[in-house]
């Protein structure tokens, strides 16, 4: 099923994989506010969408993203502070609403991710690339500073990348971006589309509602000091897993050496 969107291509496969393809390409696919309200419409609507198994995030083209296209930042530098505010304000939900979708998220960077286009990259579950996946993180040579994508490009690649990327703006490559963490494999362009069908696979073999568990799991201890409270909630989340219907599917198909009902058996 495609769904066109001037700024965005859209489509959904028969395993209820949802391709989000970023549609500017004469601007390196670059964001402004109407592709930043895109986007969120989008998310917004998929995380209430039970038929989505996962989301796929890419550019269209030869980048993933240039980040905040510099008319609409010229635009912004002219107006009040409130204003500035506001807008800067609606990417942070938007980028907010990606890193919580209810479901397994991959950014497949097919070129270049700069800026804005990082933090994409980092609120995503998983990113892959190919070799001519680069990155670079270059606010401050605009006087500018990467300050609503930093929860996510922190947490993604730590405290002292981040001071690298955010100081130097030094372009890293797909294999840079693989050591730190802000990729979790790289592959040649031609086996892009393999590598992601690879991730795809594994993903599905998963159950659907222990796929979206685990993420508000890692939601939930990130950074908490391990104290009765967290013992005695992360004990409550597995045995309210193996206690529901997916669990006892899936123990029983382990056992029967069989697939799990939400696997496709043909497959």
């Amino acid at each position: 099923v495609k769904m066109n969107s001037e700024n965005l291509l859209k489509r959904i496969d028969d395993r209820g994989v949802y391709y989000l393809t970023i549609n500017r390409p004469h601007v390196m696919n670059a964001f402004d506010e109407n592709l930043i309200k895109d986007l969120n419409d989008v998310f917004l609507e998929l995380a209430i969408n039970k038929e989505i198994r996962m989301l796929v995030l890419t550019g269209e083209g030869k980048a993933f993203s240039a980040g905040g296209d510099l008319d609409w930042m010229r635009r912004m530098s002219d107006v009040s502070h409130s204003e500035n505010s506001k807008d800067s304000m609606k990417l942070a939900e938007m980028l907010y609403n990606l890193d919580t979708l209810p479901f397994p998220t991959i950014a497949v960077v097919n070129g270049a991710a700069f800026g804005g286009g990082v933090g994409l990259v980092a609120a995503c579950d998983i990113a892959i690339g190919n070799n001519y996946s680069k990155f670079s993180l270059s606010e401050v040579r605009l006087g500018l500073i990467p300050s609503v994508i930093s929860p996510y490009v922190v947490k993604a690649i730590g405290q002292r990348n981040s001071r690298y990327l955010f100081l130097t703006s030094a372009p890293i490559s797909s294999k840079e971006a693989y050591h730190i963490g802000l990729l979790n494999d790289y592959t040649e362009s031609e086996n892009l589309n393999d590598l992601l069908e690879k991730q795809l696979k594994n993903i599905l073999k998963g159950g659907p509602k222990a796929l979206k568990a685990s993420k508000e799991l890692i939601s939930f201890v990130d950074g908490k000091v391990i104290d009765e409270e967290v013992m005695a909630e992360t004990a409550k989340r597995i045995a309210d897993a193996r206690s529901s219907d997916e669990g006892k599917e899936g123990i029983d198909a382990f056992l029967q050496k069989r697939k799990p009902n939400w696997q496709d058996k043909d497959k």
